[in-house]
């Protein structure tokens, strides 16, 4: 009877929450909004393509002087240049639109900067002049260094390929964070998204005066439970739609969205760090729901829960306002009461498990506490409710819950 009591729950709370107008246009808001990001940014990126292709067409024409010697006549007249001695004659030109640009190089172009006259362009076309100036230079260095290697020493431009050792094994390093952290932003945006449904999952019966008929037919239990499950299962429905349009948006558009392509082969998941991770995320989750479900039995409306829900995200939240102390000293005291301090433990043993400092011991440490405290705070909740069912304008008082229940013991003893 239990059982088929939290069927009908979850049933009830899913199909009642997919079933409205409002969730959907809450959830399909965002896909939406990157569409419409999408659509701009490949038109706005197909007509910037098109102005560099016209742009380039129209070869830059411009003057100049060198007083450094630098400049090699050959190279310059390649890029459009022609020599002249006059600079204030030069410039006028310029300033009277016979000619594009006047480039004035210094006698040392490494101390003192090269001045630059040029027709405006508007913000972004105006770097056109200072890319030119600068590759006549680079280009004349070039040439009378002869040696390309030289040349490509000279300007920094060298790649350094690094190999780091744990324990003797070579490390992941960068591509063995990012698997690990997509449980902490799973975690994150789930909340975020479902933070209302969390409140008001307890609060609409109380309000709408609906709780008592409610627990003549139901366990408390199962109602609470089913509806801490209904949540997680419309948080994976969210999930999905919102990663669709991501999907679709990469596999399609990526070229002209500009986005990197990406080489699942180059990660590194760590099936350990996977495991901690997901756990790490779903004891989180549901520790973090059931108090936000035990807040809605206390509070008489979402008005007066709205201050303490705001208290349970900052708690949550905290940890990301020092990561980087997480990251660089994982072993400090205030890191370590970030990790072992219920509220503030997901998102700090998530970072840290990303980025290897969180050791097995710890991780198994922070797991059973956050199930643990998830059963706790799932009992507390459902005993809240059954007395914070029948108290519609007052706030409901643990003094009162806990006496009642030491009260009853007494009699039955």
């Amino acid at each position: 009877m239990g059982q088929h009591n939290l069927r009908t729950v979850i049933g009830f709370e899913v199909g009642r929450t997919l079933g409205k107008k409002k969730f959907w246009v809450i959830t399909l808001l965002v896909p939406i909004a990157i569409g419409i990001v999408v659509g701009l940014v490949t038109l706005g990126n197909t007509s910037s393509m098109s102005n560099i292709d016209a742009q380039s067409d129209a070869k830059l024409t411009f003057t100049y002087s060198d007083a450094s010697g630098y400049v090699d006549p050959a190279v310059a007249a390649a890029l459009g240049g022609t020599p002249v001695t006059d600079d204030a004659s030069a410039i006028a030109d310029v300033k009277a639109g016979e000619e594009d640009a006047h480039f004035v190089y210094p006698a040392d172009p490494a101390t003192t900067p090269t001045q630059v006259y040029g027709i405006d362009k508007g913000l972004f076309g105006n770097g056109e002049y200072e890319g030119v100036a600068t590759q006549v230079l680079i280009t004349s260095a070039q040439d009378q260094i002869g040696d390309p290697a030289l040349t490509t020493m000279a300007q920094g431009d060298v790649s350094v390929t690094s190999t780091t050792y744990t324990d003797g094994e070579e490390a992941a390093g960068f591509m063995g964070v990012i698997p690990p952290l997509i449980f902490l932003a799973m975690f994150f945006l789930t909340f975020t998204l479902l933070s209302n449904q969390m409140l008001t999952s307890t609060l609409e019966e109380k309000e709408n005066r609906v709780t008592e008929m409610i627990l003549t037919t139901l366990n408390p239990t199962a109602l609470i439970s089913g509806k801490i499950i209904s949540v997680f299962i419309v948080g994976f429905v969210q999930v999905l739609v919102f990663l669709v349009p991501v999907a679709v948006g990469y596999l399609f558009f990526r070229t002209s969205l500009n986005l990197p392509e990406v080489d699942l082969a180059s990660f590194t998941f760590d099936p350990g760090q996977m495991i901690v991770g997901a756990l790490l995320a779903l004891g989180g989750f549901a520790l973090f729901t059931g108090t936000a479900v035990a807040i809605g039995a206390v509070m008489p409306n979402a008005k007066d829960a709205g201050g303490w829900f705001t208290a349970l995200i900052i708690l949550m939240i905290v940890p990301l306002y020092s990561v980087s102390l997480v990251l660089s000293d994982p072993h400090s005291a205030v890191v370590q009461v970030f990790t072992y301090f219920p509220y503030s433990a997901p998102i700090t043993a998530m970072l840290r498990n990303a980025f290897g400092s969180l050791a097995g011991w710890e991780a198994a440490i922070v797991i059973t506490e956050l199930f643990l405290l998830s059963a706790v705070v799932l009992q507390l909740a459902v005993r809240l409710f059954r007395y914070g069912s029948i108290e519609y304008t007052n706030r409901v008082s643990f003094k009162t819950v806990f006496a009642g229940r030491t009260a009853r013991s007494l009699a039955r003893g």
